[in-house]
């Protein structure tokens, strides 16, 4: 099968100019077929908070109201979206811009309320690896925005990590995919505080016992979920590194 790289970027990168253009012009260089994942919950912060919206977060888990679906959809679908995809044309890129919506590629349902009401937030059901593979085989690199939809009218706000993954897994089966978790650390760290600390490697034992030893925690577990599924379903390597090194594969590789 041919080679397709998803890149997973989170959103401080891709909110400040020099990192931004930094890694567009690593991703130019990637080989094959490609795809951009991109976050942007810092903008989304900045903007609710110039309309005058409280921002309300539990556990790092934005809770998505109808004002804030309005601003996220704004800045994730827009602003965020279109900028990437207007550097990516200027260096030869043939970028198109996504939400879950468009052509029906991610569909989700809204969150089941259990002990906190995430609002309008989607938990993915089903990403149409077809029209996405039929897409990026006429050339096209899909700059896919963490929103989806749940085919009745309604755009959910969705974990960009999640997207990610369910995207590598439903491309997997047209693909040898590499998918790469691209943030501001160097990799999965050992000591949070000392950047050179890379874990070179993790598999789901060695996950396990850095997970109990308090070692990987927060946010990291999610990602790290995400990762040892996608591994799991189909995908043939998963990276996470960071955002200057996406060619070379440095950092942490999941096996």
């Amino acid at each position: 099968m041919e080679k397709l790289t998803l890149i997973k970027v989170g959103g401080k990168i891709v909110e400040e100019e020099n990192s931004l253009i930094a890694l567009l012009n690593e991703f130019e260089k990637i080989d094959g077929y490609k795809v951009l994942v991109h976050g942007g919950g810092r903008s989304a912060t900045k903007l609710a908070e110039k309309l005058g919206i409280e921002s309300k977060m539990v556990n790092g888990r934005r809770i998505t109201d109808a004002q804030t679906l309005e601003v996220v959809t704004m800045v994730y679908g827009g602003l965020v979206n279109k900028k990437i995809v207007a550097k990516l044309q200027s260096i030869g890129v043939n970028a198109l811009g996504l939400t879950g919506a468009d052509m029906n590629i991610i569909q989700s349902e809204k969150r089941p309320v259990k002990d906190i009401d995430y609002g309008f937030v989607g938990d993915v059901k089903e990403v149409d690896g077809e029209r996405l593979n039929w897409l990026i085989k006429q050339d096209i690199v899909p700059i896919v925005a963490p929103l989806s939809h749940d085919k009745h009218g309604n755009i959910l706000n969705t974990n960009a990590d999640t997207i990610a993954a369910e995207t590598a897994q439903a491309l997997a089966k047209h693909f040898d995919v590499s998918l790469v978790f691209c943030f501001e650390k160097k990799g999965v760290l050992m000591d949070e505080n000392d950047d050179d600390s890379v874990i070179p490697e993790l598999n789901k034992e060695s996950f396990a016992r850095y997970t109990e030893q308090g070692i990987i925690k927060g946010g990291m577990l999610p990602k790290l979920e995400n990762a040892f599924k996608s591994i799991e379903n189909g995908v043939k390597e998963v990276v996470i590194t960071q955002a200057c090194d996406i060619a070379l594969r440095t950092g942490t590789v999941i096996k």
